[in-house]
């Protein structure tokens, strides 16, 4: 594997926050001023810095990106029992907020060309349940999905789009930021994002009674009245001003981090050609991504027999092969965090009764037909490509400060799991 890895070096990290000064400065300041609860000017500039950012009219601080999630399909208008398409391979917090409002989650497969929500499966989800009036759209690892196509497809249907941006804030398709393309859009703010509160996220719209709403929603539904009057349910959602000074302080380095995750992509495409691996992929032609996580996929031939339970897995070891589970481990000996694939949505337990469709129709019909490696559609591709793409890919670390050296190390450790 080349340079021998030290297991006592420091953490490699997948990806931690990146700070630079300022905003201590402003969380300073709303400590000074007294500015400490949900208002302030930290969270009205950097409320106004996104909106200049993505584009939109109007941007509430809120708590967390799922907080926006909910608040976006609360604003969707979903009903108890009313059917939502959604993003199969993604994080659960793009799905639950559906489920907070009752709704009752539909899973889209998943296409190969961005590892997004799939248009013609979405076609053929409306064929199967054409009262769907409301998709649930997430772009995976900082990539965007094929948002022409999407939007099209929920044009012809009248369905509104919910925009998951929570992994892609700083990313763009045909020039247009994502978070820029939902009725209702979301962007996060967590540890781990491109640009971090530690927590927080904002929901992002054009429509000013929608932005009104939310306001008026996050902060426990407070009438205008002189004393506590609530005509409706409320929720405490609202930024901090001194979660708001982290996100001000950061956001005038978001171009910076995006180069360096960018560097990171290209140093682990060059470092790992030869391999039988692809890295995640995007549209070159029409898309940006901020380049959040550097993914990996694993050629199928070059897969050795690997079996996931609910928590656990094992795998055979086998010369010239390899397989997530194998990679990740020997990262882990070397002190370096790596991380699987979302695993799908449709195969959670949580979510295993609901809905889900592939682009050749109702995808739980053929889930006994699943093999080893998938079933096979008439493309000669898998016909869940959200599970093809769990079982055989896994996160790289994709850590800012992360020097080309510690890169190298974990390009070595990858390589001599192929030996």
């Amino acid at each position: 594997m080349g340079e021998k890895v030290s297991p006592f070096e420091p953490k490699i990290w997948l990806s931690s926050p990146t700070m630079h000064g300022p905003e201590l400065e402003y969380m300073k300041k709303a400590y000074e001023t007294n500015w400490m609860s949900t208002v302030g000017e930290n969270i009205n500039e950097a409320e106004r810095l996104v909106c200049e950012k993505i584009g939109c009219r109007y941007a509430v601080a809120l708590s967390s990106g799922t907080a926006a999630l909910h608040m976006a399909v609360k604003l969707a208008g979903v009903k108890t029992g009313e059917r939502v398409f959604c993003s199969d391979l993604t994080f659960d917090a793009t799905v639950n907020p559906v489920v907070y409002e009752g709704g009752v989650p539909v899973f889209i497969d998943t296409e190969y060309d961005t590892w997004n929500m799939d248009p013609i499966a979405l076609t053929k989800a409306f064929e199967i349940y054409p009262e769907v009036k409301v998709v649930v759209i997430a772009h995976l690892y900082g990539t965007p999905g094929k948002m022409d196509e999407l939007k099209k497809v929920c044009r012809q249907h009248g369905a509104v789009i919910i925009e998951d941006a929570a992994e892609s804030f700083g990313a763009a398709y045909k020039g247009v930021q994502t978070g820029k393309f939902g009725v209702y859009s979301c962007i996060s703010f967590n540890g781990n994002k491109i640009i971090t509160g530690s927590s927080g996220g904002m929901l992002l719209t054009d429509n000013e009674d929608a932005a009104n709403k939310v306001r008026k929603w996050s902060t426990q539904a407070r009438e205008n009245a002189p004393w506590y009057q609530h005509e409706e349910l409320g929720y405490n959602y609202r930024m901090s001003n001194v979660i708001a000074g982290v996100v001000r302080g950061q956001l005038p380095y978001l171009k910076e981090h995006i180069a360096q995750k960018k560097r990171i992509y290209k140093r682990y495409e060059e470092g790992l050609k030869g391999l039988p691996v692809v890295m995640n992929p995007y549209d070159k032609e029409n898309s940006e991504p901020n380049y959040w996580l550097s993914c990996l996929l694993i050629e199928p031939e070059a897969m050795c027999k690997q079996i996931r339970g609910e928590q656990e897995a094992i795998y055979i070891r086998e010369n010239k092969k390899s397989c997530p589970t194998e990679i990740l481990e020997q990262l882990s000996k070397y002190n370096i965090e790596g991380r699987p694939i979302w695993k799908p949505m449709h195969m959670q337990p949580i979510y295993r009764m609901n809905g889900f469709v592939t682009r050749e129709g109702n995808g739980r019909a053929k889930t006994n037909a699943y093999v080893e490696g998938g079933a096979v559609g008439k493309d000669g591709r898998a016909l869940d490509v959200g599970m093809d793409i769990f079982q055989r890919g896994l996160c790289l670390p994709s850590d800012n400060k992360m020097t080309a050296k510690q890169q190298d190390k974990v390009i070595g450790v990858i390589r001599s799991c192929f030996e």
